[in-house]
């Protein structure tokens, strides 16, 4: 579904953050891009779905394609046209509109047809939109604003979803709901998706493979099932085995440095 290969990113053509990364997300399925804060997650899903332009931002070399062609020439709204749709982390509402207009603004662009969809799929994913479809989007819950989020992704039909960081700040509950609504898009839609993600326990209940991100390198790559029992993913990402507790992550600082990870 989507092959990214090779690529090196900088912005302003002076800081590089992505250096050689290749990603694939299988049809179907439900990759899982994982990383500290700033290793360049968010930067992955920019390139793919055309964004990073809009922030002066360059993908020097590489290949990036969507079913077997080339994407990197073309435009994002045409992209999210042909089925590739970028959920942003922060939801991105329009917070003085109404969840229905919400949905209405994200029908138009993304299909280009201005005329009223229907949107009982989405309702049927997220039956609390339906009751607040009249209600002003800024006034929802978090939860509730990230539903309305992958609500508008939903109206475009899509082939593949980028969902970039579905759980921050929401509670533990709501994450769990989030998740299992992810869960069920993918698997009753057929829709393939690129999770980035701080939650890698919520992320692994979904996801089918996963890719560690480090400095804008993959470290480590494999199906869920593999990486769960590497045991540097569940000591750093899972919080099992040794050197769990804080005192024990300040001391060690091994994670980032491992030369067998870095090379």
């Amino acid at each position: 579904m989507l092959t990214i290969e090779n690529i090196n990113v900088n912005y302003h053509h002076a800081v590089q953050v992505l250096k050689g990364f290749s990603l694939t997300v299988n049809q179907g399925e439900i990759t899982a891009l994982l990383g500290a804060n700033g290793a360049g997650k968010t930067t992955v899903l920019k390139a793919a779905s055309g964004l990073l332009g809009l922030e002066n931002g360059h993908i020097e070399d590489g290949q990036i394609q969507l079913d077997g062609v080339s994407i990197l020439k073309t435009k994002p709204h045409m992209l999210a046209r042909n089925g590739l749709v970028h959920v942003r982390e922060g939801r991105r509402i329009f917070a003085e509109m109404s969840v229905e207009d919400n949905l209405t603004a994200a029908s138009y662009a993304l299909t280009g047809r201005h005329k009223k969809a229907d949107y009982q799929q989405v309702y049927d994913f997220f039956p609390r939109l339906k009751e607040r479809s009249k209600q002003l989007a800024g006034l929802l819950s978090g939860g509730e604003q990230q539903m309305l989020a992958i609500g508008r992704a939903i109206l475009a039909q899509p082939k593949l979803i980028l969902l970039d960081e579905p759980s921050l700040g929401l509670a533990p509950k709501i994450v769990d709901e989030i998740f299992e609504i992810v869960r069920r898009i993918n698997q009753e839609q057929g829709v393939s998706m690129l999770l980035v993600e701080q939650n890698a326990a919520a992320a692994f209940r979904v996801a089918h493979q996963g890719y560690i991100l480090e400095n804008g390198k993959v470290v480590l790559e494999g199906s869920i099932d593999e990486l769960k029992q590497n045991k540097d993913i569940q000591t750093f990402y899972l919080g099992m085995g040794e050197h769990q507790d804080a005192s024990s992550f300040r001391d060690v600082k091994h994670y980032k440095r491992r030369k067998r990870w870095l090379n």
